[in-house]
């Protein structure tokens, strides 16, 4: 051996009196992967997630939409087996999605204008696209 610091490699590793010698967890951590834009992926996902805007409905169906859910009001109490389309929207971004809720009817709240099935689910009257329930075929409704 004839390099320029052969007379250094029989020399003790050097400790400092002052801090203490770091593990080889933490030394490994000073030269892992830096991420200087922390949370861009999980915008870029958030932009590309599609969202639907609501949509409104037709004097006709909004008629008949408001027949079902009087005609409901009055059943209550025989706790129907119905099925809600309505549309939820988005607690992130503009718009939202249509959500089919099935359940059995616990009431409908005219004061706080919501629909509520006995599972806790509650959906507000203004947000309900559609209303299935064999009631309404027996009312021929």
């Amino acid at each position: 051996m004839s390099g320029k610091y052969d007379d250094m490699l029989s020399l003790p590793h050097p400790t400092s009196r002052k801090y203490p010698r770091m593990s080889a967890m933490d030394r490994a951590a000073q030269f892992s992967p830096f991420a200087a834009l922390t949370g861009y992926e999980e915008t870029i996902e958030e932009t590309g997630r599609l969202t639907e805007q609501p949509v409104e409905l037709w004097e006709d169906a909004r008629i008949e939409l408001d027949l079902r859910q009087q005609f409901l009001l009055e059943q209550a109490h025989r706790s129907p087996e119905i099925a809600v389309r309505y549309f939820c929207p988005d607690s992130r971004k503009a718009g939202g999605s249509y959500v089919t809720a099935r359940g059995i009817l616990k009431a409908v709240d005219p004061i706080t204008q919501t629909l509520q099935l006995q599972d806790g689910t509650k959906i507000p009257l203004n947000a309900i696209t559609n209303l299935e329930s064999t009631l309404f075929e027996e009312a021929n409704l």
